[in-house]
C-alpha cells in the first residue's frame, strides 16, 4: 500500500503561484511514478502531470504546459506542482497519485485549490 497526503491548497487570485506537495509512504518512492490530476465541480477528473521514477521524464497537460511544473525529491518521499499564473479555471480539487504498473492505484484525499478572478 501507499499512502499519500496532499498539502499547499489555498485561494489564490488570477496570476497568482501555489505549491503543492505530496507526501508518500508505505513503499520505496523510487518505485512510484507520481502524478498529479484534478476535477473542477460537476467535471471528470483529469490528468495534469507526472514525473518518473528518476525524474528523467515528466509530461503535462495542455493546458498547465508552461504554467505547472512537476518535481521531487527522493529523499524526502515528495512530489510538488508549482503552479505558476494561475487562471480561475484551474479551480479544482487536485489530486497526488501514484503508480507502480500501468494503472494509477494510489490515491491522495485531494487539496481544494480556488483561483479568484
Amino acid at each position: 500500500q501507499v499512502q499519500l497526503v496532499e498539502s499547499g491548497g489555498g485561494l489564490v487570485q488570477a496570476g497568482g503561484s501555489l505549491r503543492l506537495s505530496c507526501a508518500a509512504s508505505g513503499r520505496p518512492f523510487s518505485m512510484l511514478t507520481m502524478g498529479w490530476f484534478r476535477q473542477a465541480p460537476g467535471k471528470e477528473r483529469e490528468f495534469v502531470a507526472s514525473i518518473s521514477w528518476n525524474r528523467l521524464t515528466t509530461t503535462a497537460a495542455d493546458s498547465v504546459k508552461g504554467r505547472f511544473t512537476i518535481s521531487r525529491d527522493n529523499a524526502k518521499n515528495t512530489v510538488y506542482l508549482q503552479m505558476n499564473s494561475l487562471k480561475p479555471e484551474d479551480t479544482a480539487v487536485y489530486y497526488c497519485a501514484a503508480r507502480i504498473s500501468s494503472t494509477w492505484g494510489y490515491w491522495g484525499q485531494g487539496t481544494q485549490v480556488t483561483v479568484s478572478s
